[in-house]
């Protein structure tokens, strides 16, 4: 039986998958290609792609299409608005792209679910392990769902010139001497709120969640995805306690009740009203903080190892993936155009290895080891060199056995019980029993 909460959520869903499906004139309302020239025509078409991330430059996509025939229509979405609007369109078996966004997360839902078309005649799966690092998060049980469209993951940035500011001169290695670091900053009016949390209702809250209690040396669901947070003592809990705790301290700006996370990465981060990220993503120094268009805080922000509870911690991988809905008009032109997004020289571009002007804003690390490997050696993107150590050294996925397939509703649960605790609605100990009591009614 549905609980009364996932009923809740199953009911909203449906509602904004409906507001979704009527919003798909973006791109039309069907797929018209005849099979044959679906699976075969690739030049001389125009392919519509709907990612998460700003286009290319230009001139990229200019050459992509003098090289090919094929133009690209791209269109910029935010992360939880395109994820309503794949669901929409495959529930209502509408044409909406050709090209979209796989995300870690959504990989076990897309398995069962059958919306996205198996990419195992288009690419080597077994000999795709030794170039990309986070391969296994796009594949259940032999299918490949989507092509990581890049690695990423959860990592710690501080502002170096701040931190000095303040006579903190040494990297903070543990958890207790970060928040004793924060708290500095504060009480010296370096930074009014030092710490960046994304608190508004989104998935950037469900993936600090995951990395602050990583590390603290626990995960959230066991390989059986029962929950592992239940208790005061678990990881999970004192996690979410300590979130909480830095909002209502003052360490985290009122303000953040409402950012999502891109929102406090190019609003505060970059223009030094936060001193930290605790988890924010591989790649932001070169896309977000060192773009003099974009920053004030050029060449102050750097990268450091995750601080944890007795010293350094692992990072968690949170990386984006490219794939072909099942209603794609233009199948054969959408594989030409991934393969072109994959070739390490566009990837390493795409994460500041030409400089600015060809980078992908928020944009994190490429997807393979050919594209990391130009990256580190451009000498461009300040820590691209450590950040590729952690990518093959500390990085681990968020689950050991892989996202559920009903992870869209157990995040929905952290993110709206967490943000509601940092508001004053509901305490720390609701709050957990609440995404408890969720995870059982899913797994049950």
């Amino acid at each position: 039986m549905m609980s009364k909460s996932t009923w809740l959520h199953s009911t909203a869903f449906k509602v904004a998958a409906l507001a979704a499906v009527a919003s798909l004139v973006l791109f039309g309302s069907a797929a018209t290609a005849s099979p044959a020239a679906r699976h075969s025509k690739a030049s001389g078409v125009t392919i519509n792609v709907a990612i998460a991330y700003p286009a290319p430059p230009k001139a990229m996509l200019a050459k992509f299409t003098s090289q090919t025939g094929i133009k690209v229509n791209w269109s910029y979405l935010q992360w939880d608005d395109l994820q309503t609007k794949i669901a929409a369109a495959a529930e209502a078996d509408t044409y909406f792209a050709d090209v979209t966004d796989v995300d870690w997360s959504k990989v076990g839902e897309y398995y069962v679910t059958k919306w996205f078309l198996p990419l195992n005649q288009y690419f080597s799966v077994r000999s795709l392990a030794s170039q990309y690092p986070q391969i296994s998060s796009f594949e259940r049980n032999g299918t490949l769902v989507g092509m990581p469209m890049d690695v990423s993951l959860l990592v710690t940035t501080i502002n170096e010139k701040a931190f000095r500011k303040a006579g903190l001169n040494s990297v903070p290695t543990t958890l207790a001497q970060y928040t004793k670091d924060l708290q500095t900053l504060k009480s010296k009016g370096i930074v009014a709120h030092p710490l960046d949390i994304p608190f508004a209702a989104a998935e950037g809250l469900s993936t600090y969640w995951y990395e602050l209690t990583a590390a603290m040396g626990g995960q959230v669901l066991s390989a059986s995805y029962k929950p592992l947070f239940t208790n005061p003592s678990s990881p999970g809990y004192k996690a979410m306690a300590w979130m909480v705790n830095a909002y209502k301290s003052g360490l985290v700006a009122k303000a953040n009740l409402d950012y999502e996370d891109y929102q406090g990465f190019e609003t505060e981060m970059a223009h030094g009203l936060a001193a930290s990220v605790f988890s924010d993503y591989s790649g932001d120094i070169g896309t977000i903080y060192d773009v003099p268009s974009q920053s004030s805080v050029v060449g102050d922000v750097s990268y450091v190892a995750t601080p944890g509870a007795s010293g350094p911690a692992a990072n968690l991988g949170n990386p984006d993936g490219i794939g072909i809905p099942r209603s794609a008009e233009h199948v054969s032109a959408a594989v030409a155009f991934i393969k072109w997004m994959e070739e390490p020289a566009n990837q390493a571009a795409f994460a500041g290895a030409a400089g600015p002007k060809n980078v992908i804003s928020t944009f994190p690390l490429p997807s393979n080891r050919g594209g990391l490997s130009l990256l580190a050696a451009s000498g461009k993107v300040p820590g691209a060199a450590s950040l590729v150590n952690l990518v093959e050294n500390h990085g681990r996925a968020v689950f050991p056995a892989g996202a559920p397939p009903w992870y869209p509703n157990f995040s929905n649960a952290v993110y709206t019980n967490l943000h509601s605790a940092a508001a004053g609605q509901e305490s720390v100990a609701s709050a957990i029993s609440a995404i408890a009591s969720e995870v059982n009614s899913l797994n049950s």
